[in-house]
């Protein structure tokens, strides 16, 4: 086996998790926007869940969370299915 390999793959592993981590949350968009709720799928929300669950983008563990959001133009959420303006 080649043992370079499995040791870059697992350098990886443990890389990811803490770059995404140092990353932060994420910032307001340069456009008019809204928090909308109910909408990000897994792993995809913008920033800290409102039930405090945890505290960072990209840490939602299911689609369409309640208390999870992603930023959307202002005015748009209302047009989403499950779209809510505040949390549940």
């Amino acid at each position: 086996m080649n043992h370079q390999l499995i040791a870059a793959a697992l350098l990886a592993a443990i890389a990811l998790p803490v770059a995404a981590a140092q990353a932060g949350p994420t910032p307001v968009p340069s456009y008019d926007s809204e928090k909308c709720f109910g909408i990000a799928k897994a792993g995809m929300n913008d920033c800290a869940a409102m039930s405090g669950a945890h505290s960072c983008a990209g840490m939602s563990k299911v689609d369409s969370d309640p208390n999870e959001w992603v930023y959307v133009p202002a005015g748009y959420c209302s047009r989403i299915v499950g779209g809510q303006t505040q949390a549940k």
